[in-house]
Protein backbone atom coordinates (compact mmCIF):
# COMPACT_ATOMS: atom_id res chain seq x y z
CA UNK A 1 0.00 0.00 0.00
CA UNK A 2 1.83 3.41 -0.93
CA UNK A 3 1.67 6.06 1.47
CA UNK A 4 0.71 9.54 2.03
CA UNK A 5 2.32 12.07 4.43
CA UNK A 6 0.34 15.29 4.54
CA UNK A 7 2.70 18.07 6.95
CA UNK A 8 -0.13 21.05 8.66
CA UNK A 9 -3.31 18.40 8.44
CA UNK A 10 -6.19 19.68 9.70
CA UNK A 11 -9.75 20.85 7.76
CA UNK A 12 -10.44 22.06 4.46
CA UNK A 13 -8.20 21.32 2.06
CA UNK A 14 -5.95 18.66 3.90
CA UNK A 15 -8.79 16.82 4.88
CA UNK A 16 -9.91 16.82 1.50
CA UNK A 17 -6.89 15.52 0.23
CA UNK A 18 -6.45 12.67 2.95
CA UNK A 19 -9.81 11.59 2.45
CA UNK A 20 -9.49 10.91 -1.59
CA UNK A 21 -5.85 9.50 -1.09
CA UNK A 22 -7.45 7.04 1.59
CA UNK A 23 -9.81 6.45 -1.02
CA UNK A 24 -7.65 5.95 -3.82
CA UNK A 25 -5.82 3.60 -1.08
CA UNK A 26 -2.86 4.97 0.63
CA UNK A 27 -1.71 4.80 4.20
CA UNK A 28 -1.85 8.30 5.00
CA UNK A 29 -0.12 10.10 8.21
CA UNK A 30 -1.09 13.18 9.07
CA UNK A 31 1.18 15.68 11.01
CA UNK A 32 -0.09 18.78 12.44
CA UNK A 33 1.36 21.12 15.64
CA UNK A 34 -1.61 19.61 17.73
CA UNK A 35 -2.65 16.69 17.11
CA UNK A 36 -6.13 16.13 19.20
CA UNK A 37 -7.42 18.34 16.05
CA UNK A 38 -6.86 15.27 13.49
CA UNK A 39 -8.62 12.64 15.67
CA UNK A 40 -12.47 12.64 13.61
CA UNK A 41 -10.30 12.86 10.33
CA UNK A 42 -7.90 9.91 11.39
CA UNK A 43 -10.78 7.83 12.77
CA UNK A 44 -12.23 8.36 8.83
CA UNK A 45 -9.23 7.56 7.01
CA UNK A 46 -7.26 5.54 8.88
CA UNK A 47 -4.62 7.47 9.13
CA UNK A 48 -1.94 7.71 11.89
CA UNK A 49 -1.73 11.60 13.10
CA UNK A 50 1.68 12.53 14.53
CA UNK A 51 2.36 16.24 16.34
CA UNK A 52 5.22 18.53 14.82
CA UNK A 53 6.02 21.41 14.53
CA UNK A 54 6.98 22.37 10.67
CA UNK A 55 9.78 24.55 11.17
CA UNK A 56 11.56 22.92 13.63
CA UNK A 57 14.53 20.88 12.20
CA UNK A 58 15.19 17.96 14.86
CA UNK A 59 11.40 17.49 14.55
CA UNK A 60 10.71 17.28 10.69
CA UNK A 61 13.23 14.44 11.04
CA UNK A 62 11.90 12.65 13.58
CA UNK A 63 8.54 12.77 11.84
CA UNK A 64 9.77 11.29 8.28
CA UNK A 65 11.82 8.61 10.25
CA UNK A 66 8.51 7.73 12.33
CA UNK A 67 5.67 8.06 9.35
CA UNK A 68 7.21 5.72 7.04
CA UNK A 69 8.68 5.40 3.42
CA UNK A 70 5.79 8.11 2.00
CA UNK A 71 5.40 7.83 -2.17
CA UNK A 72 3.87 11.16 -1.73
CA UNK A 73 4.58 14.19 0.89
CA UNK A 74 2.37 17.60 0.66
CA UNK A 75 3.13 20.62 2.82
CA UNK A 76 0.17 22.65 3.58
CA UNK A 77 1.11 24.59 6.31
CA UNK A 78 0.97 29.03 6.48
CA UNK A 79 1.08 31.58 8.70
CA UNK A 80 -0.02 35.20 7.65
CA UNK A 81 0.55 38.46 9.76
CA UNK A 82 -0.91 41.36 8.38
CA UNK A 83 -0.75 45.20 8.73
CA UNK A 84 1.48 48.19 7.50
CA UNK A 85 5.14 47.39 6.68
CA UNK A 86 6.39 49.98 9.15
CA UNK A 87 4.31 48.43 12.13
CA UNK A 88 5.10 44.78 11.50
CA UNK A 89 6.60 42.98 14.34
CA UNK A 90 9.92 41.56 13.64
CA UNK A 91 9.13 38.36 15.36
CA UNK A 92 5.87 37.84 13.53
CA UNK A 93 7.66 38.16 10.21
CA UNK A 94 10.04 35.48 11.26
CA UNK A 95 7.38 32.88 11.80
CA UNK A 96 5.71 33.81 8.57
CA UNK A 97 9.00 32.83 6.82
CA UNK A 98 10.06 29.71 8.60
CA UNK A 99 6.39 28.34 8.34
CA UNK A 100 5.88 29.19 5.19
CA UNK A 101 9.64 28.18 3.53
CA UNK A 102 12.10 26.95 6.07
CA UNK A 103 9.10 24.65 7.03
CA UNK A 104 9.02 23.71 3.26
CA UNK A 105 12.48 23.26 2.47
CA UNK A 106 12.86 20.80 5.72
CA UNK A 107 10.11 18.72 4.63
CA UNK A 108 11.47 18.70 0.76
CA UNK A 109 14.99 17.71 2.16
CA UNK A 110 13.76 15.16 4.10
CA UNK A 111 11.64 13.82 1.12
CA UNK A 112 14.11 13.99 -0.94
CA UNK A 113 16.77 12.06 0.90
CA UNK A 114 14.52 9.18 0.85
CA UNK A 115 12.99 9.08 -2.38
CA UNK A 116 15.95 9.78 -4.76
CA UNK A 117 17.39 6.73 -3.80
CA UNK A 118 14.20 4.92 -5.00
CA UNK A 119 14.31 6.77 -8.19
CA UNK A 120 10.46 7.96 -7.61
CA UNK A 121 8.03 10.24 -5.25
CA UNK A 122 5.75 12.98 -5.67
CA UNK A 123 6.75 16.56 -3.21
CA UNK A 124 3.72 18.88 -3.49
CA UNK A 125 3.65 22.27 -1.98
CA UNK A 126 0.83 24.26 -1.25
CA UNK A 127 0.99 28.18 -2.14
CA UNK A 128 -1.34 31.13 -2.51
CA UNK A 129 -1.92 34.14 -4.54
CA UNK A 130 0.75 36.29 -2.24
CA UNK A 131 3.27 33.44 -3.69
CA UNK A 132 3.09 35.56 -6.88
CA UNK A 133 1.37 38.92 -6.25
CA UNK A 134 2.49 40.92 -3.29
CA UNK A 135 -0.63 42.50 -1.90
CA UNK A 136 -0.62 45.45 0.34
CA UNK A 137 -0.33 44.74 4.37
CA UNK A 138 1.04 41.35 3.70
CA UNK A 139 4.14 41.68 2.92
CA UNK A 140 5.68 38.95 5.35
CA UNK A 141 3.01 36.09 3.81
CA UNK A 142 3.94 37.33 0.24
CA UNK A 143 8.10 36.68 1.55
CA UNK A 144 7.41 33.22 2.71
CA UNK A 145 4.74 32.15 0.04
CA UNK A 146 7.46 33.89 -2.42
CA UNK A 147 10.15 31.87 -1.09
CA UNK A 148 8.36 28.49 -0.96
CA UNK A 149 7.69 29.03 -5.14
CA UNK A 150 11.23 29.17 -5.70
CA UNK A 151 11.84 26.56 -3.40
CA UNK A 152 9.59 24.50 -5.52
CA UNK A 153 11.24 25.59 -8.98
CA UNK A 154 14.58 24.86 -7.54
CA UNK A 155 13.44 21.67 -6.14
CA UNK A 156 11.70 20.43 -9.55
CA UNK A 157 14.66 21.13 -11.64
CA UNK A 158 16.73 19.42 -9.36
CA UNK A 159 14.98 16.55 -8.88
CA UNK A 160 12.82 15.98 -11.50
CA UNK A 161 16.00 14.61 -14.00
CA UNK A 162 16.16 11.73 -10.45
CA UNK A 163 12.24 10.85 -10.66
CA UNK A 164 11.12 12.72 -8.02
CA UNK A 165 7.83 15.17 -9.02
CA UNK A 166 8.42 18.40 -7.22
CA UNK A 167 4.84 20.72 -7.60
CA UNK A 168 3.71 23.56 -6.48
CA UNK A 169 0.22 24.45 -6.35
CA UNK A 170 -0.92 28.02 -6.34
CA UNK A 171 -4.34 28.11 -4.41
CA UNK A 172 -5.79 31.60 -6.42
CA UNK A 173 -8.89 32.50 -4.50
CA UNK A 174 -10.36 31.51 -0.95
CA UNK A 175 -11.16 28.35 -0.10
CA UNK A 176 -14.45 27.01 0.73
CA UNK A 177 -15.41 25.90 4.19
CA UNK A 178 -17.59 26.05 7.28
CA UNK A 179 -15.29 29.29 8.46
CA UNK A 180 -16.18 30.78 4.87
CA UNK A 181 -19.24 29.58 3.33
CA UNK A 182 -20.21 30.03 -0.45
CA UNK A 183 -21.49 33.14 -1.22
CA UNK A 184 -22.14 32.77 -5.14
CA UNK A 185 -22.63 30.46 -7.60
CA UNK A 186 -19.01 28.42 -7.15
CA UNK A 187 -17.15 31.79 -6.09
CA UNK A 188 -14.86 30.02 -3.78
CA UNK A 189 -12.56 27.10 -3.98
CA UNK A 190 -14.11 23.64 -2.90
CA UNK A 191 -11.99 21.70 -0.93
CA UNK A 192 -12.84 18.44 -2.68
CA UNK A 193 -11.84 19.68 -6.18
CA UNK A 194 -8.53 21.03 -5.10
CA UNK A 195 -7.85 17.90 -4.14
CA UNK A 196 -8.54 15.82 -6.95
CA UNK A 197 -6.05 18.15 -8.99
CA UNK A 198 -3.03 17.23 -6.31
CA UNK A 199 -4.30 13.77 -7.33
CA UNK A 200 -3.83 14.44 -11.10
CA UNK A 201 -0.78 15.79 -10.48
CA UNK A 202 0.49 12.50 -8.67
CA UNK A 203 -0.67 10.62 -11.52
CA UNK A 204 0.90 13.04 -13.89
CA UNK A 205 3.34 10.92 -16.53
CA UNK A 206 7.01 11.67 -16.42
CA UNK A 207 6.62 12.45 -19.65
CA UNK A 208 4.41 15.59 -18.96
CA UNK A 209 4.99 16.90 -15.61
CA UNK A 210 4.15 19.99 -14.43
CA UNK A 211 6.27 22.30 -11.41
CA UNK A 212 3.53 24.56 -11.51
CA UNK A 213 -0.43 24.78 -11.48
CA UNK A 214 -2.72 27.44 -10.49
CA UNK A 215 -6.88 26.47 -9.50
CA UNK A 216 -9.07 29.13 -9.23
CA UNK A 217 -12.87 29.91 -8.88
CA UNK A 218 -14.35 30.80 -12.65
CA UNK A 219 -15.50 34.57 -11.13
CA UNK A 220 -11.81 34.93 -9.66
CA UNK A 221 -9.70 37.58 -11.24
CA UNK A 222 -6.07 37.33 -12.70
Amino acid sequence: MPQALIIGAGDGLSASLARLLAREGYAIALAARNTAKLAELAAATGATAHACDAADPAQVARLFESAGEAEVVVYNPSYRTRGPLAGLDPAEVQKSLQVCAFGGFLAVREAARRMVPRGRGTILLTGASAGVKGYPESAAFAMGKFALRGLAQSAARELHPKGVHVGHVVIDGGIRSARRPETGEDSLLDPDAIAETYLQLIRQPRSAWSWEIEVRPWVERF
